[in-house]
């Protein structure tokens, strides 16, 4: 034992490279990513600095001086690499690992950043910063089962990956144990302490495993919140029996909340559920009970009715007072937002008490690609090389920068470049192993030897070993590799003669500069091969030639099909990132577009740009027409300006633009008819007298409209900012898809520029308030406005209002910020809803609103963002219809099989997931 603790502080020395003064506890290791020297915080832990190879350092203001570790960071480049961490844990241990993010604009930005975090080749979190001064953590439990350990950052969408500090604490006992660890890894959700008696966490030395155990007195949005009456704090100064020092740590025990009216009642948000989790909750009685009271109650959980059968009596689980009694579920399905009550039993004389909750997250294990250990034995010997630097798995979650893998669940190599690399000796031998090789690039390095047997990569089809020193002859193994079609060895050191097999193949073989190199007696096809390809190449160029002159005749033959009959006189400002080549607008005529209106007929709508008709082609083609009944210049341009935009932007989340009609001054804009009219008909319009669309038709339009923004804002070169986005200018078409239209007010970003300079235009209760105070104009701009538009769906109420939303709000904004920040969503949602929604669902879409009506646009999610939050939340209402609609004949999955401690609950359907045990089981203390 002793000599195993030597090696491993002798590794975490070598590692930490730390100063001989400091006595570092075992198990922790502490980094200050980006720091320059090590130093003991005012906990009494000794943090050092990371001395990567690779990344930049930065400092940055910090408003607690005393917080040392959080003065400087580690950032990397916005590319395809990975950036890894590599620390040693001994194998068959768990530990904590956690991982924070203090962005105080280290790059002058001001731009958020969003980038991946993973461990090993496991996803762990996408890491979204929304405020520079406020500390993003993530913490995860884990069973070492290797000698190190791989913590990278990889994937920046938005600004530069970085990384504050990177701590490991390693854990004594089994206090984290479960039948499932070596597939799943823990990921921290919730660790509260009740009771506390201020907004500071309590962790080293109180806890001496330095877990961080929030307050509930912590202040923050959606945590915590909907707290019954009569909750109280209630406090000892005696010491707390916890059995083990793995446990919750005195102090978290020694204080508690009590529901003296008979009931605690709590809602929380929890990062990454819904899911499968691992809840305890930690109790001790700390109240003296006279001889004829008792404290007995339920925990209560919304579709687990099996739960609340089990009763807690502190005193007679804990068998006596001050002792800790713990019981939880191994195996739980939790909701996003989880609401939870503790009740006193009938019997009972006193109200609940609770001292402390953990909340886990299973997070499925990757078990890596196939090839991992052999990418890593050619690594091993070049590891002071900058491109064996990137550390993780090759393949997974993202490939190395020169590797790239098959999509199989478990991931093979398929190839490698490696050209330039300044390679020595021989070519290494492990890479015969891959037997999933399809490209080798390993050209213009200084690799001497021979060509290694390749008769294994069944599936190589290219070979690229020219300039370097190879000697030796070219292999006769090469004619094993059935698929090989082009192999290049020229400028080597080769020598003997070419193998036959190979000059008689259809193969690009080019073994020039080889000068003992020879052909030998073959039948001469090597030249044909060689000279074929430059007789290809010539014939092509000569049939490119020969076809650009007839072209050129046809032209001046016929000069009238290089003009389209009818275009518009506009510049091509835009195009899609999809290359797809640009479309002049279709020049109806007037005769055209009255006889399809049967002479403007039927108006179907009105705005400020103008009427708008119903229309049929000859052809059966439903349109309509919109009509600009203003001559003015501003008129004019905005009919210009969404001429040109539309012309050049397809996507099926934006209304077809069928082209336009100018005609004696007269202009009109010609579209596909959308059948279901706008989103604000449905929502709180004339439609409504029919049956309200529901909360999942109200998603899908949600993620149609997001979709059809992303496109603008990501799909365009440059990008377009829509500047009107409302719910009158979102159309449902006859299957209720939605598409988003009226591009009078778009403008295009200015490329390498973060906002355009623009006169204020929009609608009153959409229009950014940033960008109507600065004038400067953001994709932001847009956000603001569809979160807006997401408020209007969850609660039916139009944006501006004198008479709904109360004395002091005039807008949707004000009053759902309100309802929604202080817990109570049911104020806010449509009454036409009913029931019938998750109310999960309804938190996460309310909540990404919040953020995307943030004052400030770099507060602000990006759309892409958004969308990602609207297909979740879709999947979490169907998940709950679908448990909705077999209420009739099934128990919620949820509570179907539930245990506590030994047993397991049903997952809720995720097939994804382990066959656990469906045994029920009394709640013990462990």
């Amino acid at each position: 034992m002793a000599s195993k603790l030597f090696v491993f502080f002798l590794v975490s020395a070598l590692l930490l490279v730390m100063d001989s003064s400091f006595a570092q506890m075992p198990g922790f290791v502490s980094l200050d990513c980006g720091g320059k020297e090590g130093f003991r915080d005012e906990l009494g832990l000794e943090w050092s600095p990371d001395n990567l190879k690779y990344g930049e350092t930065t400092n940055i203001s910090v408003e607690n001086e005393s917080r040392t570790q959080y003065m400087s960071l580690r950032h990397f480049p916005a590319d395809s690499r990975k950036y890894c961490y590599t620390l040693n844990v001994s194998s068959r241990t768990r530990y904590l690992i956690r991982a924070t993010f203090l962005y105080g604009n280290f790059d002058n930005n001001n731009v958020y950043p969003k980038f991946d975090i993973s461990i090993g080749a496991t996803h762990w979190s996408t890491i979204v910063i929304s405020d520079a001064n406020t500390i993003e953590m993530r913490e995860l439990i884990f069973l070492a089962s290797s000698p190190t350990v791989s913590v990278c950052l990889s994937n920046a969408t938005t600004g530069q990956p970085f990384i504050s500090t990177l701590e490991l604490r390693q854990f004594n006992g089994s206090m984290y144990y479960t039948e499932f660890e070596a597939q799943f890894y823990l990921s921290i959700s919730a660790r509260i302490n009740f009771g506390a008696d201020s907004e500071a966490p309590i962790r080293y030395p109180d806890d001496p495993f330095d877990r961080i155990w929030e307050s509930d007195s912590l202040k923050k949005a959606n945590y915590l919140v909907d707290v019954a009456t009569g909750t109280k704090k209630v406090s000892t100064k005696l010491p707390i029996d916890v059995n083990r020092d793995d446990r919750p740590p005195v102090k978290v025990m020694q204080t508690a909340v009590v529901g003296t009216n008979g009931s605690l009642t709590y809602r929380l948000n929890l990062d990454g559920f819904p899911g499968p989790g691992w809840a305890f909750t930690y109790f001790a009685e700390i109240e003296d009970l006279a001889p004829d009271e008792s404290r007995k109650f339920r925990l209560v959980l919304p579709g687990n009715p099996e739960i609340s059968k089990a009763i807690v009596n502190i005193e007679e689980n804990a068998q006596g007072k001050y002792r800790l009694y713990e019981p939880g579920f191994t195996n739980l399905s939790l909701p996003f937002v989880l609401s939870f009550r503790f009740g006193k039993t009938s019997d009972s004389s006193r109200g609940p008490l609770l001292n402390a909750m953990e909340i886990n997250k299973y997070l499925e294990k990757n078990v890596g690609s196939i090839d991992g250990d052999i990418i890593a034995n050619v690594v091993s010997g070049y590891l002071s090389a900058d491109w064996a630097q990137e550390g993780g798995d090759p393949c997974l979650p993202v490939p190395w920068s020169w590797v790239q893998c098959n999509s199989d669940p478990q991931p093979r190599v398929v190839s490698i470049f490696l050209s330039k690399k300044n390679l020595t000796g021989n070519i290494p031998s492990d890479l015969i192993m891959l037997s999933g090789l399809v490209e080798l690039w390993l050209d213009g390095n200084s690799l001497t030897g021979p060509i290694p047997d390749f008769s294994g990569c069944v599936d190589l089809r290219i070979i690229h070993l020219e300039n370097n020193q190879l000697t030796g002859p070219l292999p006769s193994s090469l004619l094993n590799l059935p698929n090989l079609k082009e192999l290049h060895v020229q400028n080597n050191l080769l020598s003997g003669t070419v193998p036959r097999g190979l000059l008689n193949r259809n193969l690009v073989l080019d073994y020039s500069g080889n000068i003992n190199l020879h052909k030998g007696s073959a039948s001469g096809s090597r030249v044909n091969i060689v000279v074929g390809s430059s007789v290809g190449a010539a014939g092509l160029l000569i049939a490119t030639i020969v076809s650009f002159i007839f072209i050129r005749k046809v032209k001046k033959r016929h000069p009238e099909r290089d003009q389209p009959r009818h275009t518009l006189p506009v510049q091509m400002l835009v195009s899609s990132k999809s290359n797809a080549p640009a479309e002049a607008a279709h020049c109806f005529t007037f005769s055209e577009i009255e006889d399809a209106t049967k002479k403007f007929e039927k108006k179907i709508g009105s705005g400020g740009f103008g009427v708008v008709y119903y229309g049929k082609m000859k052809d059966g083609k439903e349109i309509a027409v919109k009509a600009l009944t203003s001559n003015s210049y501003q008129g004019k341009r905005e009919f210009s300006n969404e001429v040109t935009l539309l012309s050049r932007i397809h996507h099926r989340n934006l209304v077809q633009f069928h082209g336009y009609c100018q005609d004696d001054g007269r202009s009109m804009l010609v579209y596909e008819f959308m059948h279901n009219g706008t989103l604000k008909e449905h929502l709180y319009g004339p439609l409504t007298r029919g049956q309200s669309i529901n909360w999942l038709k109200r998603l899908e339009i949600a993620e149609d409209a997001a979709k059809g923004i992303e496109y603008l804002h990501t799909g365009c070169v440059p990008a377009i900012i829509h500047r009107d986005l409302k719910s009158s200018n979102i159309l449902l078409d006859k299957d209720m898809k939605a598409k988003v239209s009226d591009f009078g007010l778009s403008k295009l970003a200015v490329d390498g520029a973060s906002h355009v300079s623009s006169i204020v235009r929009g609608t009153v209760g959409y229009l950014d308030p940033e960008y109507y105070i600065s004038q400067q104009l953001t994709d932001k701009s847009d956000v603001y406005s569809f979160g807006v538009i997401l408020l209007e769906l969850i609660s039916g109420q139009e944006a501006i209002s004198n008479e709904n939303f109360g004395v002091n709000c005039r807008n949707i904004v004000q009053w759902a910020k309100l309802h929604i920040e202080s817990g109570d969503i049911q104020g806010i949602i449509d009454p036409s809803l009913g029931n019938e929604f998750d109310i999960q669902s309804m938190w996460k879409i309310a909540e990404k609103a919040l953020m995307c009506v943030q004052p400030h646009g770099y507060m602000r999610p990006s759309i892409s963002e958004v969308l990602k939050e609207i297909q979740d939340a879709i999947s979490m209402e169907r998940e709950a219809a679908m448990v909705r609609d077999s209420n009739s004949d099934n128990t919620s999955r949820n509570s179907a099989h539930s245990s506590l401690m030994l047993g397991s609950l049903d997952m809720g359907g995720n097939d994804n997931f382990l066959s656990l045990d469906d045994t029920i089981a009394q709640p013990s203390a462990r």
